[in-house]
């Protein structure tokens, strides 16, 4: 452990903090010498092993991420224009494939539309693992590509459970304003209950953490959630 993080530590108590208090914390705290990640940990109450315990999606982020993303666009040469007139970042659907299959993957987010799915199929070995294969369920397989590029441009962030039910993801930037940290964290979480799955059984969301790239956990109090407008 660091000498500084250790020093930040050491002003912590032993108990459980609110949002607010547990965001001020670390941006009171912070001493990394660039941007930190403001993360945030969900421990929820599924076993992802089970298919009816899943839990995945897509959340808005209404104030940003605080990077910038890069969309690739596989549509029907007709549609490119759409596509680039949308925000998307590269486009042409074989030129892409083709780059792929070179193992050049130059972007973050990949759109598409139902009728291009049997060509990307072609690619899917090299896109699944990187978590870039477009899904119906994150938005990306949309017949409205461009309101999916819009979408994906403007901020969001894809959640799933992992092993012991725990959702792991950034939402926005150290240096953001609390309120800003706030407004996306409330899109999160409402997103992360709306995909409650059928099959999970007493306490959904169990426990919360809050932390920053270099920073330290901060449990926060679950059943305070309820404030945050």
């Amino acid at each position: 452990m660091g000498k500084n993080l250790r020093s930040v530590k050491e002003k912590l108590s032993d108990r459980l903090y609110k949002l607010d208090e547990a965001i001020d914390f670390l941006q009171t705290n912070k001493f990394a010498k660039f941007d930190e990640t403001f993360e945030v940990i969900f421990k929820l109450g599924v076993n992802p092993v089970h298919s009816d315990q899943v839990v995945r999606g897509v959340a808005p982020m209404p104030c940003g991420t605080g990077k910038s993303v890069r969309v690739a666009v596989l549509v029907k040469p007709e549609n490119d224009a759409k596509a680039k007139a949308a925000g998307a970042d590269l486009v042409g659907a074989d030129q892409i494939i083709e780059d792929v299959k070179a193992g050049k993957i130059d972007f973050d987010v990949c759109i598409t539309t139902p009728d291009m799915m049997p060509k990307i199929s072609m690619i899917a070995k090299v896109l699944g693992p990187k978590g870039l294969m477009p899904n119906p369920k994150l938005g990306t397989v949309a017949v409205d590509f461009e309101s999916a590029i819009k979408k994906a441009k403007s901020g969001q962030v894809e959640f799933r459970a992992e092993k012991a039910g725990i959702v792991h993801t950034g939402i926005g930037k150290l240096s953001f304003k609390k309120d800003d940290l706030k407004s996306n964290f409330k899109s999160l979480f409402d997103s992360i209950l709306k995909a409650k799955p059928s099959g999970a059984k007493g306490t959904y969301v169990r426990d919360l953490f809050v932390s920053s790239t270099m920073g330290p956990s901060l449990k926060v109090d679950v059943t305070t959630l309820s404030e945050i407008a």
